[in-house]
């Protein structure tokens, strides 16, 4: 067996098995870090992250947990589960008070659900894109506004009905009417539905968008209670006095077991179309090759094996020293350097497909599996099973994680070395103003909780039935679908992928370039030790990776040949390139 080449991570005691997270503060473990509590509170704010959080992680229990780098998914989970439950219930009671309406008022709501109506078909027309095209916004903008004339008129003839002035309330009905047009069609065919109404009976078709008004607040105000409270950055960390742990059925309890064995785990269960799943996006990955040639100094003395094992054996020593701040004034300085670097993690990771388990519970998350795994993938330059060195930073509360995997394989000769960065960018802006928008709400004054909640009762009754409808489609997968007993898969989608943004601020940026080329630069440098040790050439190596001429870097991809730096001269085999006071070459 190949002994493992990453020695005792620090914080993790030594009878602890391979695989465990390190016994750190509670607050740095993933479960408090930053990116977990916003990720929890886009379940509340972002009812399509929710739906995406259930339909991956809850309904579809057939697939694996994509790897989950400086977050928690099960908790996640556990809030996306806890919010639907509390939008079924005011989604349930917001539906029954329009329904129950109706007979009650004897139709005469329908004067008000005919506009609400319409302006929900603008909305629906419009759609959520912040920049829709003009085909969306003039049938939108005339819609909307139609509707509202639609409600005021409505609104002025239940005044006139309600204190007590009916002649003036047919007579303004009947104005409308004349107009032909189809306000007044719709206002007529309410009409017909009318005749013998009490005050009574306008009076709750008065009250029922002021109910339905209280609700859509109330709800809110639950919303932002859990996003100030339990959600805040001091309650987080305490894991055991969030409400959303423990309201939970055995099915959630079950699954989100499974979750914290798989997505901290070292075994890395994948599906062929996506193996990074849950890394991130992929940052210039590259990958070289070079011939293994003797030194000729070596007097007469064969070169010794060199192996994978041995290879990262040399590099490994050299990416944790980036732990280690430079020497500093006093020992009370050194200490006090803050770069996340100095929380670099370091593991050992096995690829492994999906494909020939009969089942999500036969992977091999034990020690002996991953043991019997690791010293067989590390040497055999498999397809399939791949083993990789993993070395991960995680900055701004875990917003931003970068991660370098690198493989080292040789075979007939030569020396193949794959780098494979990727980067996780911060969450979506709307998560990340959770605190403010919760916080705004509560502070907020009630008339303009009062307006804010009636400007929403329109379109209420339309986000009942959605969500309702959602709700259903959840449940008669879970029904029919047949997921508990089919073949396991590999992650579809990663809750932290998925609840990301394209970009990161420019002091992100900055830090990111900053982790991954130090942790390449120092990846290349083992390299190069190993194989002047080993008594091979290094010149080929250093002439591709290490230095050109001025801190130029030569890398060999799929795209090209690319020098950084000025007054770089490039040199192969086959072609001499010089570039003199470029940036490119």
């Amino acid at each position: 067996m190949a002994q493992s080449f990453v020695p005792q991570q620090p914080g993790r005691p030594p009878s602890t098995p391979p695989g465990t997270p390190p016994a750190v503060d509670a607050r740095r473990l993933p479960s408090a870090s930053e990116s977990t509590r916003l990720l929890c509170a886009g379940t509340y704010l972002d009812d399509g992250f929710r739906d995406a959080v259930i339909d991956q992680l809850y309904v579809h229990e057939e697939r694996f947990a994509a790897p989950s780098l400086g977050f928690d998914a099960s908790r996640v989970l556990a809030h996306a589960l806890r919010a639907r439950r509390i939008e079924l219930a005011w989604a349930a009671g917001i539906l029954a008070l329009w329904i129950i309406a109706i007979p009650l008022t004897k139709g005469l709501i329908t004067l008000l659900i005919v506009p609400f109506l319409v302006l929900g078909l603008a909305r629906w027309v419009r759609g959520r894109s912040a920049a829709a095209p003009l085909y969306r916004t003039v049938p939108a903008f005339v819609l909307r506004w139609y509707g509202r004339i639609m409600f005021v008129q409505s609104a002025l003839l239940l005044l006139f009905l309600a204190f007590g002035d009916d002649e003036a309330g047919w007579e303004f009905l009947g104005d409308v009417s004349e107009t032909g047009e189809f306000l007044g069609f719709a206002l007529s065919l309410a009409a017909e539905e009318m005749w013998g109404i009490s005050p009574l009976e306008v009076w709750i078709t008065i009250a029922v968008p002021l109910l339905v008004a209280w609700a859509v607040a109330t709800q809110q105000g639950q919303f932002a209670r859990a996003l100030t409270q339990e959600l805040s950055k001091e309650r987080f960390p305490d894991l055991r006095s969030d409400p959303a742990e423990q309201a939970e059925g055995a099915r959630s309890r079950r699954l989100r077991d499974r979750i914290r064995v798989e997505q901290h785990a070292r075994l890395v269960m994948y599906g062929s179309d996506d193996p990074f799943c849950g890394a991130g996006a992929p940052y210039e990955p590259w990958s070289l090759s070079i011939e293994l040639r003797p030194r000729k100094n070596l007097d007469g003395k064969a070169p010794e094996p060199l192996d994978n094992s041995a290879i990262m054996r040399h590099v490994v020593p050299l990416v944790e020293a980036l732990r280690v701040p430079s020497p500093h004034g006093s020992p009370q300085i050194q200490a006090a350097v803050r770069d996340r670097l100095r929380e670099l993690e370091i593991d050992e990771v096995v690829f492994l497909p999906v494909d020939g388990l009969p089942a999500r519970t036969a992977a091999p998350y034990t020690p002996e599996g991953f043991e019997l795994h690791r010293s067989g993938a590390i040497e055999e330059g498999g397809e399939t099973r791949r083993h990789f060195l993993r070395v991960r930073v995680g900055g701004w509360g875990e917003e931003i994680v970068a991660t370098v995997f690198v493989r080292v394989h040789t075979q007939g000769g030569m020396l193949m070395l794959e780098v494979a960065p990727h980067v996780l960018r911060p969450v979506k802006r709307l998560y990340r103003e959770a605190d403010r928008i919760a916080h705004r709400y509560r502070h907020n004054h009630h008339f303009g909780k009062a307006v804010w909640a009636l400007g929403r009762t329109p379109r209420s009754a339309g986000q009942a039935v959605a969500t309702l409808w959602r709700a259903l489609g959840h449940g008669w997968r879970l029904l029919t679908g047949g997921h508990a007993n089919a073949l396991p898969e590999g992650p579809w989608l990663s809750v932290r992928e998925y609840g990301s943004d394209d970009e990161a601020s420019l002091f992100q940026e900055m830090d990111v370039s900053r982790y991954l080329k130090s942790i390449q630069d120092r990846v290349a440098n083992g390299v190069t030790v190993a194989l002047r040790e080993a008594g091979y050439e290094t010149a080929e190596f250093e002439q591709k990776i290490i230095h050109v001429a001025e801190g130029g870097t030569f890398i060999e991809n799929t795209k090209g040949n690319v020098t950084l730096g000025n007054h770089n001269t490039v040199t192969n085999k086959t072609f001499t390139t010089s570039t003199t006071g470029g940036d490119r070459g």
